[in-house]
């Protein structure tokens, strides 16, 4: 199933990820499972999490450059509040 490659479940790239591949087992056997599960399941039966050995041809180091440059200062910038945040529901934040 999953050898045959995301494009042959209807995805056009050629990358499998946790929720493609839990959406591929929903459909094909009725069965849902968390990402945790079956990444557990995953590990279970032999495959890993893999890397790309080598980047894509199509990168475009110029165009990579210009938006860490220029847009995530930006996008950086926006996290700031007016107040110091907290994870927590139950306590509030002491500023």
């Amino acid at each position: 199933m999953l050898d045959a490659g995301p494009a042959a479940e209807g995805w056009s790239d050629q990358c499998w990820t946790p929720a493609r591949i839990a959406e591929v087992v929903r459909r094909r056997f009725g069965v849902a499972y968390t990402l945790a599960g079956l990444d557990l399941l995953l590990h279970r039966i032999g495959w890993s999490v893999q890397v790309p050995s080598r980047k894509a041809t199509e990168r475009d180091e110029a165009r990579i450059a210009v938006w860490r440059d220029e847009q995530w200062p930006v996008i950086k910038r926006r996290r700031r509040t007016w107040a110091p945040g907290s994870a927590s529901r139950t306590k509030q934040a002491k500023g």
